[in-house]
């Protein structure tokens, strides 16, 4: 036995071997060490499994899913996903931004994350617009554009992820991005070939940046575990050392280089985190410039700013002394540019150079129409006050606007065109590709529909439809109020589908009778004299009587404002003297044509909510 001891010490004083083996294949047999303690015996020995050890071996083996090697596995893989994704943000980044700055410089609508909205957008059912509008307002095309970036910022890490495991796949994954982009602009209206050069300049950008990227982290993390090898060599030496003694030790030093790469492990790292950053920063610079280069597509701002619209030929009476109630939080009657609703299906504002536009009316009709610009203006334009509305609008909801228009009645120009007797509906176009059905019978009839030109006394705000835009009293704006507008198509309702028609809408929408609460909003409020005041409508008819109903009561009559038109809303008041506890407040419109607003509840889908608006105000002492 003392012999056997003898012997077996001295073994490893050959350098770089113990027990036969060398140091690096211990090394390499490393991570099985921890099944060492299940066996008795030694180097010299045959290893026996004692009965402990068989079954702990046998719970192992029952329970590989736990084992600490898989999760020292799981976590070291979850360490790598790190920066493997962060290489697949920044390929992204670049790749969108360039594509941003290509789109801006080549003044083409295929901007990649606009176009992917728009797509979107058009493929989306019913619920969800109706949802994003009901969460996000007239703020649902910032926050569609939010979604896609994030879910884009999702994919390229995922992309990264398969870049460094699986190689090619990360590109593969980027390309498909890019090519959804590329799809999606070439269903916008109108499309070039042009339009295809920034989807496929980001696509080549950021597959070719996630390879440069893929490769960096890859050299970089191969240097660092082989320190990470040449270090737990080291270590093992260490130990021997302390075993066999210093000198051999000293001399085992000469046959085993741990020095390896003269480069520190920290700077590959740092090289590639630079390089990634730069790419996310460069790609964010050139969105940016893209943004700002749109929003400069200057010269059609400059157009706009510059064009003096002619005197109305027929003024619009004016607003009557008592068509304003002075109630603090009741907003004005006529609805200010600024504050005007805005829904509609273009994430980027069409811009459009009025010298180049033109309005064709064509289809059943006995002469086709072309009008230009210049020509419309020649006309005499007629001024009149009229309030839109998007069928989106919830009971008590915001999605109405009231405003003083500029421009040529239509029922004129379709006179010009001569439409056949067959024909029953207009499809108006605009510039974008997005299209309404309107009943030809309300663009012919006496109401005030028009080309309009003018708003609020100013040239048509871009987001608004300049240069031209329908507006037509009594229907929704989903079968009327087309912006960019520049084509109209007499048609029939059995012949051809408006955009919203072929998303589950009525074909024809006319508005439906409502009224809100706009004072209280509704929280708390002090006892006593206060003021119950809101609007309510029924365009085209009037209104007749607007009641209010607290706590279930009697209906009570209210104070209307003097009308502008039917064609516009109407603001009507209540004192009430409100006594201290939690009320309800509800309030109904009647018709000038004797129609009673419902109580019965309805969605916006398909043709306008209904319902009574109803408040919760809490009356303090």
């Amino acid at each position: 036995m003392h012999v056997r001891r003898v012997t077996r010490r001295k073994a490893p004083s050959l350098p770089g071997a113990v027990g036969g083996r060398t140091r690096a294949a211990l090394v390499q047999a490393a991570p099985e060490a921890h099944l060492g303690s299940l066996f008795t015996g030694d180097a010299h020995h045959p290893p026996t499994l004692s009965p402990a050890g068989f079954r702990a071996r046998s719970v192992s083996a029952m329970s590989l899913e736990t084992s600490p090697e898989q999760v020292r596995t799981r976590r070291r893989r979850l360490r790598e996903s790190v920066p493997a994704g962060l290489a697949g943000i920044g390929a992204a980044a670049l790749g969108v931004g360039l594509g941003e700055l290509a789109a801006a410089s080549l003044q083409t609508t295929a901007s990649p994350i606009v176009a992917v909205g728009a797509l979107l957008i058009d493929l989306a059912p019913p619920w969800a617009k109706d949802t994003a509008i009901a969460l996000f307002g007239t703020a649902d095309k910032i926050a569609l554009i939010a979604l896609v970036a994030v879910v884009l910022v999702l994919l390229a890490a995922v992309a990264g992820v398969l870049e460094s495991r699986r190689p090619p796949w990360g590109r593969v994954v980027l390309g498909l991005i890019a090519a959804i982009g590329a799809v999606a602009v070439a269903t916008r209206t109108p499309f070039s070939p042009l339009d295809t050069v920034p989807p496929l300049l980001a696509m080549v950008v950021a597959v070719l940046t996630l390879q440069f990227l893929a490769k960096t982290l890859d050299g970089a993390e191969q240097r660092a575990r082989q320190r990470s090898r040449e270090a737990a060599v080291a270590a093992t030496r260490s130990s021997a050392v302390g075993a066999t003694g210093r000198a051999a030790a000293s001399d085992g030093d000469e046959d085993l280089d741990v020095r390896g790469d003269a480069t520190p492990a920290g700077v590959d790292r740092r090289r590639f985190l630079i390089y990634t950053g730069a790419s996310v920063i460069v790609g964010a610079i050139a969105a940016a410039s893209g943004a700002a280069l749109s929003a400069g597509t200057r010269a059609v701002t400059a157009v706009r700013e510059a064009i003096a619209l002619p005197q109305a030929a027929v003024r619009a009476a004016a607003v009557p002394a008592g068509a304003q109630f002075e109630i603090p939080g009741l907003p004005p009657v006529v609805t200010p540019n600024e504050d005007f609703y805005r829904i509609d299906t273009a994430l980027s504002v069409p811009l459009v150079n009025p010298e180049g536009w033109s309005l064709r009316i064509h289809g059943l009709v006995d002469n086709e129409v072309t009008i230009t610009w210049d020509e419309l203006l020649a006309l005499p334009l007629e001024e009149s006050i009229t309030t839109l509305m998007c069928v989106s609008n919830e009971v008590g909801g915001g999605l109405i606007g009231n405003a003083l228009w500029l421009g040529y009645p239509l029922r004129e120009l379709l006179k010009r065109a001569g439409p056949q007797a067959d024909a029953d509906m207009v499809l108006s176009k605009s510039v974008d590709g997005w299209t309404a059905s309107t009943p030809i019978g309300a663009l012919t009839d006496d109401r005030n529909a028009i080309l309009a030109v003018g708003m609020n006394g100013e040239t048509l705000p871009a987001e608004h439809g300049f240069p031209v835009r329908m507006v037509v009293p009594g229907l929704y704006g989903y079968v009327s109020a087309t912006k960019w507008v520049v084509d109209l198509e007499v048609t029939r309702f059995d012949r051809v589908n408006a955009y919203w028609t072929d998303r589950g809408w009525s074909a024809e929408g006319p508005i439906k009778i409502g009224s809100r609460i706009d004072v209280p909003s509704g929280g708390s409020l002090n006892a006593g004299p206060t003021t119950i005041a809101g609007f309510a409508w029924q365009q085209h008819t009037g209104i007749e009587a607007v009641e209010v109903q607290i706590d279930d009561g009697e209906w009570m009559p209210t104070e209307l404002a003097a009308p502008i038109s039917d064609d516009t809303w109407l603001q009507w008041k209540l004192d009430w003297d409100a006594p201290a506890g939690e009320h309800s407040v509800k309030v109904r419109a009647t018709s000038s044509d004797g129609e009673v607003q419902t109580d019965a509840r309805a969605n916006v889908v398909p043709d306008g909510a209904t319902g009574h608006h109803e408040i919760t105000v809490n009356v303090t002492a």
